[in-house]
């Protein structure tokens, strides 16, 4: 019995930790799509429209640059509601096994 809840409890300590790899990750996505809203209203106010590759900035159409950084920005979001899903489901997982430690302790 007791090794079975020293099991569930490194089991616990993994979903503490993919939580958190979750978090960073959402959070690093959640600053570029910030950035990437930020060049959107910056491109609004301009004429002349500029994008990085590589070591150099290279003068590009504003239209293709709006719709590439709009369509980045999309697949940011998607790929953030699909973390905030995993964070959704470790965290019930969690809390369950976390219950079902707590109960065999008493």
């Amino acid at each position: 019995m007791e090794n079975e809840t020293q099991e569930k409890i490194n089991q616990l300590s993994q979903f503490e930790q993919s939580a958190h790899q979750f978090l960073s990750q959402r959070q690093m996505i959640q600053t570029q799509i910030l950035e990437i809203e930020s060049a959107l209203k910056e491109l609004k106010t301009t004429d002349n429209s500029y994008k990085i590759i590589g070591n150099i900035m290279v003068k590009t159409d504003k239209v293709v640059l709006d719709k590439e950084l709009n369509s980045k920005k999309e697949m940011l979001e998607i790929r953030v509601k699909s973390i905030e899903k995993q964070e959704k489901i470790i965290k019930e997982k969690a809390s369950a096994l976390q219950k079902e430690v707590m109960a065999k302790m008493d």
